[in-house]
């Protein structure tokens, strides 16, 4: 194995969230698609929504980042891989450049990607330059790119931004603010890619945008080393786990689906919406997404609601995160007050609420040991269940969120990175609970793999 690999790579920050990241690093991704490279992109902590458009506007599977959440040594693994097979490496930041701990000047610095600052441009002119020099020397040991623009006008108006740039800060180019290329947004981001019947013409009209407007160059190689990579054990050989998957159903993370598979399982993917029975299976998945847009659609749909009864009556594993738990709760009542019965697995309801309910990092120590992950959601649920744990954000964010348990079945608002785990993940699927506590799995690889040494002695 080769210790380290080069490839070009860049961060897209802004000075804080609205600016366009996801608009500006999926215009960039087209357009060196589109002149023939192979571009692999990954999205800074928590998100579902940008990697739909991201992996749309690149071709190729996107990953999150994150030094907290992902661990160090697994974003390590992961852009080790991708500068193995890819001819540019784009990373999108979260929030600001250098809001929350870790930031994604942080993962910047720590792994030593340049930074491309992309500034909204609207209403400005030479300020935009104040703004470039203030991300760039604003922390003197981080790596800087150059900056682009977003949001342009005029020709001039570009020409304006590009001359107020001091220092020799690198122009990037800019993007107009052409309603045909900015994507729209839905309450919890970005609209989800399967619904933008026009999202690739969108695509490359942002390609061609950027195109012209600046010099088309790879920005400079990066050198990554190689992380230590431990396999994964079989602990989930033979298990066959359904996967609810369609517009309502669609927040999953492609390392936690790929996590099961590399540890023995069949996923096969199934539609809560359309479907009239599960596939067959031992344990059953219900992860996040838009349930409270398509509750009336779910709730008609009687013979799943009775199949996910029957599976959870058989003693089968089940876990439910966010919009998955509101599946299962009796009721979800959404912000017209349109009320819908559900499969009332667990006793109680939820509203949607206009506003955010919570959002926040996540730890959680279940019986099984302890996994990370996040919440964000603009629903309130009300319910006399007693939670078997609630999470702990490390940056005191709002959301302490439960966690239910009865019988085999887990569900929580949290979205649980598998990776970070993997032993404890496996004890949720398993479906012989004996043959999960038999033996004591080693470490996986994970950010918190050691703690799955746990698992004997917190046996539920």
């Amino acid at each position: 194995m080769n210790s380290h690999r080069q490839c070009p790579a860049v961060l897209i920050a802004a000075p804080a969230s609205g600016q366009g990241k996801t608009t500006v690093t999926a215009a960039l991704a087209r357009l060196h698609r589109n002149q023939g490279r192979k571009v692999r992109v990954f999205k800074c902590g928590p998100d579902f929504l940008d990697p739909m458009i991201l992996e749309r506007a690149s071709g190729a599977p996107v990953y999150q980042l994150d030094m907290w959440m992902v661990g160090e040594q697994e974003s390590r693994r992961l852009l080790w891989e991708a500068a193995g097979e890819a001819d540019l490496i784009l990373i999108e930041g979260v929030m600001g450049l250098f809001d929350g701990t870790p930031s994604s000047a942080d993962l910047a610095r720590h792994f030593g990607v340049p930074v491309l600052g992309v500034i909204d441009g609207t209403a400005m002119a030479q300020t935009f330059g104040a703004l470039a020099l203030g991300l760039a020397r604003y922390q003197p040991d981080l790596p800087f790119a150059g900056v682009l623009a977003n949001r342009v006008g005029t020709v001039r108006h570009a020409q304006l931004l590009e001359g107020s740039l001091t220092e020799g800060l690198r122009w990037y180019g800019a993007l107009s603010r052409e309603t045909g290329i900015e994507l729209p947004s839905r309450h919890l981001g970005l609209v989800q890619a399967s619904e933008l019947n026009d999202l690739d013409l969108r695509l490359d009209a942002a390609a061609d945008s950027l195109a012209s407007s600046c010099d088309v160059a790879l920005p400079p190689a990066v050198e990554f080393a190689a992380p230590e990579i431990i396999a994964a054990e079989p602990l989930l050989a033979g298990v066959r786990i359904a996967v609810a998957r369609d517009e309502a159903f669609a927040f999953t993370y492609g390392a936690s689906l790929d996590l099961l598979r590399a540890m023995g399982a069949e996923l096969t993917f199934f539609s809560p919406i359309r479907d009239s029975e599960l596939p067959e299976a031992d344990s059953l998945y219900l992860p996040g997404g838009y349930p409270e847009l398509h509750h009336v659609a779910l709730s008609q749909n009687t013979p799943m609601l009775t199949a996910i009864r029957a599976h959870h009556a058989a003693g089968k594993p089940l876990l439910a995160e966010c919009g998955g738990m509101l599946y299962l709760l009796d009721s979800l009542t959404d912000v017209e007050g349109t009320r819908a019965e559900l499969v009332g697995l667990l006793a109680g309801e939820a509203v949607m609420q206009k506003r955010l309910a919570a959002l926040a990092l996540q730890a959680v120590e279940l019986p099984e040991g302890l996994l990370r992950g996040h919440t964000y959601h603009h629903s309130l649920t009300s319910t006399g269940l007693e939670p078997i744990a609630r999470g702990l954000s490390p940056n005191g964010g709002r959301g302490a969120e439960a966690v239910y348990r009865e019988g085999r079945m887990t569900a929580s608002y949290v979205h649980f990175y598998f990776p970070s785990n993997p032993s404890a993940i496996a004890a949720l699927f398993v479906p012989d609970l004996e043959a999960a506590f038999a033996s004591k799995p080693a470490p996986t690889g994970g950010c918190n793999s050691n703690v799955g040494a746990g698992l004997l002695a917190k046996r539920p």
